[in-house]
């Protein structure tokens, strides 16, 4: 129970910093940013009364759970991903701008790639764990895991297309934006 438990506890975490970036520093969640406060939400929604009623089934919670936390991270690293200005996207003509997350420890995205990641790791030792003792079928965990990569797959899809690449602005930003590279 202590990785649903720990997860839980990230997954507030992650609620509570995604809302204190709209509502503490004002900034505007894009749609990639509204997937990802989404699978965080689900997460919570999840693990909470999971945590409550399951309490001798942690390594189900945390089974059940995995694939909102695979569909977090996979959504964050494409979010990440977009921004990235080198390798393998050092010849495309954009990237996606994005405003500094919580006391400037990275962007947005990028924080919420790593609050995901932890969330994602703490799920999948506490389904690893799940598999062992109950002597599951490892097809339940490649299940799982293969719904997260579905989840990634279709929030991905369903993201509406991206406005135009424009100039960075000079003043700081309050969403993420398309934006044209600077020529080097």
């Amino acid at each position: 129970m202590v990785y649903a438990i720990l997860a839980l506890l990230a997954s507030v975490g992650a609620v509570a910093g995604s809302l204190y970036l709209s509502w503490g520093l004002e900034l505007q969640a894009c749609t990639l940013c509204f997937y990802q406060r989404a699978l965080a939400l689900a997460l919570v929604g999840v693990l909470l009364p999971g945590v409550l009623a399951l309490r001798d089934r942690g390594g189900r919670l945390c089974l059940a759970a995995l694939p909102l936390a695979i569909g977090g991270w996979g959504v964050a690293f494409f979010h990440v991903w977009l921004g990235w200005t080198y390798w393998p996207r050092h010849e495309i003509s954009w990237y996606l701008a994005c405003p500094n997350g919580i006391y400037d420890l990275g962007t947005a995205p990028q924080q919420s790639l790593a609050i995901f990641s932890l969330i994602a790791v703490l799920l999948l030792l506490g389904a690893i764990r799940e598999v062992r003792q109950s002597r599951q079928e490892h097809g339940t965990l490649l299940l799982a895991i293969l719904l997260g990569v579905g989840i990634t797959v279709g929030s991905l899809a369903a993201n509406p297309k991206m406005p135009d690449p424009k100039p960075l602005p000079t003043t700081p930003l309050l969403t993420c934006q398309p934006t044209l590279r600077t020529p080097s």
